[in-house]
């Protein structure tokens, strides 16, 4: 009888004695290290390597609780289903996810490729990296695995099996919480505002009737619109990258909802590596993140419109008129969760290092400024925002906005110090 015949939480030197005793990926004799690499806030990952060939593979593990609050309790289903997207996805999008070699359901944990010759792209950004792929992998990415998982182009039966197999009740609930509900009202109490902009954000966000019906209709819509299989937390701490090439991992949150979800995750965290860059000058860094903004905006609904084409869509689908409708749908989708995402990482509980890493605090405190007004006017004008260069504009015309009044108050008050 195998110890790992029972679940509990590894540590470090448990996992050498499962990959030893469960996987063939190492010789017998190989000399094996571990240590844990884990930046996210629900999993356990730990990269194997022996240490004499250099050849290593990641054991993910999924616990029970949050790593950010063990008073949030998850089931460990969702590393299953995980793994499973994976390689659904490597499937639609080829040489875009890592490969899955095994999962155990007793263990709730994934052996899969280890991309140690990646960066993780949050902390490359952070760095004023430039990927020069990026915005064409990435949209092909998003094109490959929505369009597929949708109506659009599947059986309509098959594809409604698909929504039953891939609900993931709990962990759409932390983002109906953190994400749809409380950064407008901090209903349970947990959000993280700067105390430098605590009046602001009870002004602008908590106080706000307007903002709160635009993020309910958006939390109604993400419940109710099964559209396809997304990816559920397509941020920058989700992707690798190299110089040549991106791949997406992390999908535990998926299940079928609006496609706009993930389009809007990413160009959100695009807007919060630019932050970091313009606090610290990197003129060069921001240029590209603005032209990657715009490329991945336009490049989604190009290829979008050009898949479209190529499949076999619904009869009803290639009506004159429909797909220019649908994705203006997704656009003004993409630009809500835009706005939300905005909000929840310069408020809500879970927060971005490109924001909290900055130590001035007046530049801080101008950055969540920023990050709040473009937040609301891509909620509330997400009808109205149909282009990439729409999307930089919205974002640039609140960074104008907030510097305009940062200055205004500096020379109201040349003395005491401003901008907060």
């Amino acid at each position: 009888m195998s110890r790992f015949d029972t679940y509990f939480l590894l540590k470090e030197e448990d996992v050498i004695q499962y990959v030893r005793e469960k996987s063939h990926f190492f010789p017998p004799d190989a000399k094996l290290a571990c240590k844990e690499i884990g930046d996210g806030n629900l999993n356990y990952v730990y990269r194997v390597e022996d240490v004499e060939t250099g050849r290593s593979l990641i054991a993910k593990q999924a616990g029970v609780t949050l790593r950010i609050s063990k008073e949030m309790k998850l089931s460990t289903e969702r590393n299953r289903k995980e793994a499973q997207i994976l390689r659904l996805h490597a499937e639609v999008a080829p040489g875009l996810v890592p490969e899955v070699f095994a999962y155990d359901k007793t263990m709730c944990l994934s052996l899969m490729e280890d991309m140690r010759d990646f960066e993780l792209m949050r902390y490359a950004l952070m760095q004023h990296k430039t990927f020069p792929n990026f915005a064409d992998q990435i949209t092909t990415f998003m094109v490959n695995t929505l369009l597929s998982t949708s109506d659009l182009v599947m059986d309509h039966q098959e594809k409604k099996a698909l929504v039953v197999e891939y609900m993931n009740p709990e962990l759409c609930e932390i983002t109906e919480d953190l994400v749809l509900t409380e950064p407008v009202n901090d209903n349970k109490g947990r959000n993280k505002v700067f105390p430098p902009i605590r009046a602001f954000a009870d002004r602008e966000l908590y106080q706000d009737n307007a903002l709160h019906l635009e993020v309910a209709k958006l939390k109604f819509t993400f419940l109710n619109k099964a559209e396809s299989l997304i990816h559920g937390d397509l941020h920058t701490g989700s992707i690798f990258v190299n110089k040549e090439k991106t791949v997406v991992f992390d999908p535990e949150f998926a299940f079928y909802g609006p496609m706009g979800y993930d389009i809007g995750n990413v160009t959100a965290n695009l807007m919060f590596a630019w932050c970091n860059g313009n606090t610290y000058k990197a003129e060069a860094f921001c240029a590209w993140v603005e032209k990657t903004i715009v490329e991945v905006v336009d490049m989604f609904t190009q290829k979008f419109k050009a898949r479209f084409a190529e499949s076999k869509p619904d009869v009803m689908a290639r009506t004159e008129g429909f797909l220019d409708w649908y994705a203006g749908e997704i656009l003004t989708d993409t630009a809500g969760y835009t706005g939300t995402e905005l909000l929840r990482r310069t408020v809500g509980m879970a927060q971005n290092k490109d924001v909290t890493s900055i130590d001035d605090e007046a530049a801080r405190a101008r950055i969540d400024r920023i990050n709040i007004t473009a937040g609301k006017s891509f909620i509330m004008n997400r009808e109205q925002i149909r282009t990439g260069r729409q999307f930089l504009d919205t974002f640039l015309e609140a960074v104008s906005r907030q510097d305009e009044e940062l200055r205004s108050n500096r020379e109201e008050n040349p003395v005491k110090r401003q901008g907060v």
